[in-house]
């Protein structure tokens, strides 16, 4: 698989930008030397150039530096949400796939319900209960993205299940625990982890959403989707304010779909 990945230039340059993000989201210093919050009225609303990337805001700050220092708000929720959605979707669909019966119906009548509900809407509902701010936004997130590993789990465990070597097991006289444990769980995870991908981006476009909406860390904390909702007024005068931001996030979302989707046409 490793072979045939080199071979995609799509997928190298997508990984690489994904991994200047992860990087730079933790070691920003690396990449810029400006402080994200030191102000200089004198240099406010500068275009993008050499010495500023991203040119500066309203107050002078250099927004490629905010950029960078914000990352880690919204990569951190990013992963908080992933890890929320893993857990509960897996163990949804493993219990529902599993079990199947009752158990079944009763869970994917929960699930249905969710799906019903607009991820964004039902993410809204959960931020607007549990208050403003980067963890409430990453939980309610991760809940709006539960339902899709669900199903995706109990459509793989219903699929491994039937399978001759799980039968064969069984026969052999292993106990169900142990067939989910060695045999059932190892070879489910292929799509699951194609999805934990895909729904990264979507986790990113919710959180900048929520972050633009006003409902992530208060100001002067520079998430991208503050930054991108405090470059809205002046579209017209200095279009870079919310175009660049947006273009960084765009690019990531774009990238993990594209490696979401060359993984996928791998594990086929």
């Amino acid at each position: 698989m490793t072979a045939q990945l080199l071979r995609k230039p799509l997928f190298l340059i997508a990984a690489l930008y994904v991994l200047f993000v992860v990087v730079s989201a933790f070691r920003p210093r690396w990449f810029t030397g400006a402080d994200p919050y030191d102000t200089h009225p004198e240099s406010a609303i500068l275009p993008p150039s050499g010495s500023h990337l991203f040119g500066t805001d309203s107050y002078g700050r250099d927004l490629w530096t905010r950029m960078l220092y914000g990352s880690p708000l919204t990569i951190e929720a990013t992963l908080l949400a992933l890890g929320i959605a893993l857990v509960a979707g897996l163990s949804l669909g493993i219990v529902a796939g599993f079990f199947g019966g009752a158990t079944d119906a009763l869970l994917m009548r929960i699930i249905d319900v969710l799906l019903a509900i607009p991820g964004l809407l039902l993410a809204l509902s959960i931020v607007t209960a549990l208050g403003y701010g980067t963890m409430p936004v990453a939980v309610a997130v991760g809940v709006g993205i539960v339902p899709g590993f669900a199903r995706t789990t109990r459509a793989e465990v219903l699929r491994v299940k039937t399978l001759p070597y799980v039968e064969a097991a069984r026969a052999a006289g292993a106990s169900w625990s142990r067939v989910l444990l060695r045999h059932i769980l190892p070879n489910s995870w292929g799509p699951v982890a194609v999805l934990a991908v895909l729904d990264g981006g979507v986790a990113i476009i919710a959180i900048a959403s929520l972050s633009f909406l006003g409902f992530g860390a208060a100001p002067p904390a520079a998430e991208w989707g503050t930054l991108i909702a405090d470059g809205r007024n002046y579209l017209v005068t200095a279009w870079w304010l919310s175009l660049l931001p947006g273009l960084f996030v765009a690019l990531l979302v774009l990238s993990l779909n594209h490696i979401s989707k060359t993984m996928q046409e791998l594990t086929r």
